[in-house]
Formats: C-alpha cells, sequence, structure tokens
C-alpha cells in the first residue's frame, strides 16, 4: 500500500513539475550582435576585414573578447527564444552558444545572399519551446541586390502555437532615401507573410522581431502594422535617452518586437502591458566622452573599442493563459 501511494505522489509531483515549468512566462528576447564574423575569409563574401591578416587586424584573443562579451549578453538576457542578426554563418552560433555556458540552446540557421555575409538566426531552448518547422524566407528585392533573408519559426509552448519572423531590414548604408525603397519592398513582403497565417486563423498569435532599420513611427513599419499588428515598443517611443541605437546623438528604436492582436487577449498565449524591456545596463553604453551614452560597440570603424554591440538587446515575456 506504501508503495501505491509513492507512486500516487511522485506522479503528481511531475505533473506539478511541469505545468510549473509552462506556468513560468516564454521569455523571447532579439539582439543585433554587431558583426560576429570568424577569422577566416571566404571569396564569396565581402568579410576580408574581419578575417586575419584583414584590416580591422583581428587576432585570436580579439576574437575570444568578442565571443566572452557577446556571451556576457546571453547571460544577462536569459532568454528561452533569441533572435540574432549580423552573424556570418551557423559555425559562429555554435561558437556562441559554446562561450554561453548558462543554457545548451538548439540553433536554427540559414545562410543569406548578403554580400557581407550576415544572417539571422534563431536560439531556442527545447524544454520550454518545440519547434514545429521553420524555414528562409527569402527577401528578393526588385534591384536584384543581396539582403538579409528573413528566419520564419512555427512553435509550440504549453500546447499554444507561436509564430516567429527574425528580420534585419535593408540599412540606410548607401543613403537613407535610397534604402527606404528597399524597406517598402520588405514591408510589403513580410506583411503578405503575415496576413496569409491571419487569413488561415484570425486569432493566430505572431511574433515579429528583429532590427528593422526603421523607428515605430516611420512609414514603412507603420505600414506593416497597419490594422493587423501591434508595435509593442511603442510605450518607449518619445522618451528621453531611451532607444536600442544611437545615431549623430538621437536615440532611436531600430530594434522592435511586433506582435498580433492573437498575443494580446486572454486566450493561449498572452503578453502583458509592460512586458518589454531594452537591456540597458551601464556596461552597454560608453560613460564618458564625446560619445557617452552611445551603446558601447566593440568596433568603431577600424578601430577596437571591445565593447558589445552598437546595439541594444531587447526581451519580452509571453504568458499561458491556465
Amino acid at each position: 500500500m506504501k508503495s501505491f501511494w509513492k507512486i500516487v505522489y511522485m506522479s503528481v509531483f511531475v505533473v506539478h513539475l511541469a505545468w510549473s515549468d509552462d506556468a513560468r512566462p516564454l521569455k523571447v528576447a532579439f539582439w543585433n550582435v554587431e558583426n560576429l564574423f570568424d577569422l577566416i575569409d571566404d571569396p564569396k563574401k565581402n568579410d576580408n576585414e574581419f578575417a586575419v591578416g584583414g584590416k580591422k587586424n583581428v587576432t585570436q584573443e580579439i576574437y575570444a573578447l568578442k565571443l566572452v562579451h557577446s556571451a556576457e549578453v546571453l547571460a544577462d538576457l536569459d532568454a528561452d527564444i533569441l533572435g540574432i542578426c549580423e552573424v556570418e554563418n551557423r559555425f559562429m552560433m555554435e561558437e556562441l552558444n559554446k562561450a554561453f555556458t548558462g543554457r545548451n540552446y538548439k540553433i536554427i540557421h540559414y545562410d543569406s545572399p548578403d554580400r557581407r555575409g550576415i544572417d539571422c538566426a534563431l536560439f531556442y531552448d527545447e524544454s520550454k519551446f518545440t519547434v514545429l518547422e521553420s524555414k528562409q524566407i527569402k527577401n528578393i528585392l526588385s534591384s536584384g541586390k543581396p539582403t538579409r533573408d528573413i528566419v520564419y519559426v512555427k512553435g509550440q509552448f504549453g500546447g499554444e502555437i507561436l509564430h516567429v519572423f527574425v528580420n534585419h531590414w535593408p540599412s540606410n548604408y548607401g543613403g537613407r532615401e535610397q534604402a527606404i525603397p528597399k524597406r517598402a519592398e520588405t514591408a510589403r513582403f513580410v506583411r503578405e507573410k503575415v496576413e496569409k497565417i491571419l487569413n488561415e486563423d484570425p486569432k493566430a498569435e505572431i511574433l515579429l522581431m528583429g532590427d528593422f532599420n526603421e523607428g515605430p513611427s516611420e512609414q514603412n513599419i507603420q505600414y506593416l502594422a497597419k490594422d493587423i499588428l501591434i508595435n509593442l515598443m511603442e510605450p518607449f517611443t518619445g522618451k528621453k535617452g531611451v532607444g536600442t541605437y544611437v545615431y549623430r546623438g538621437q536615440d532611436s528604436l531600430l530594434d522592435q518586437f511586433i506582435a498580433s492582436s492573437g498575443l494580446l487577449d486572454d486566450q493561449g498565449l498572452k503578453i502583458e502591458d509592460n512586458a518589454v524591456s531594452i537591456l540597458d545596463l551601464p556596461k552597454y553604453r560608453q560613460q564618458r566622452g564625446k560619445y557617452k551614452h552611445y551603446p558601447f560597440r566593440f568596433w568603431a570603424g577600424e578601430k577596437l573599442l571591445g565593447g558589445y554591440s552598437d546595439h541594444l538587446a531587447i526581451s519580452v515575456e509571453i504568458n499561458l493563459i491556465q
């Protein structure tokens, strides 16, 4: 009889643990790692400046410091899902995963045709999030110029389906006026993908994350979200000294979470008010000099600053409605 009640007790205990694990919010984060490159000059990519013998004079010690500092950000985030951009390849995702000893992430990565060789990717903790499907969404511009593809992941948390898109939209390199139409194409393209999911399930729970190279109030982000999505960074807009990036002394919110209404209702998964955070610790900003308050980046041109990134990371917690 004692053995019977012991089995019953252990069964209840295991069920309680499983429920407790799902009861904890799913923490999702995004970070632009700022040029996480290996040391090899790939002749198919414009990556030679980061290779041994390149103009940045990268050494094994500098490479190791970049990994250590990047892993420090991952430790501070401690996310269950982490979208990444500006990583060169899967090998560098593996290197970063090894450098961060706090979790053993699974990796989703696809090579993009970007000329510099930088990609979007995703880390996830399979004990919290089950991946059902992932794919590379080709971002083909009408100009024919290559850019970063989008990573799409469909997964499950607590029995609920979550759709995730990891973005890194065309930058202003070469001029903002030339870049805006490229982002307009990307916005239309991504919106079509989101609309397709919502047409099949109007209550679908969708989360877009990324470095969009435009702020929440700019035209292409507004077009993307209009009537179908909610920009979760809106509460940060216009606040003095708040942002994820600084350009010419001005704070901006290039790094964003944008969600479907299904993630804000009281069914399935829910993002509560004030659930979004910017990882804005003093060590992640320069504290003195001409560039005080700017994110403490690793490189400034060819000069090694030895910081973390020119972007701050962001995170959001998603609750399971029991």
